[in-house]
């Protein structure tokens, strides 16, 4: 393969990389109050047992 073919291999790859790197240092988590929590809480046990019936 010629060394351009090399170079644009490179820079593609390391620009993912970067990319993805990036992303994961500026995620965070979401301040939930302990009200939102129990909510979202109820309503995954609520759709496991859904799910479960449909089963």
């Amino acid at each position: 393969m010629p060394w351009y073919a090399w170079l644009i291999l490179l820079v593609a790859i390391g620009s993912i990389v970067g990319g993805l790197m990036m992303l994961r240092d500026t995620a965070k988590r979401l301040p939930l109050t302990d009200e939102q929590l129990r909510k979202i809480h109820e309503r995954n046990a609520e759709m496991d047992a859904k799910e479960a019936r449909d089963r």
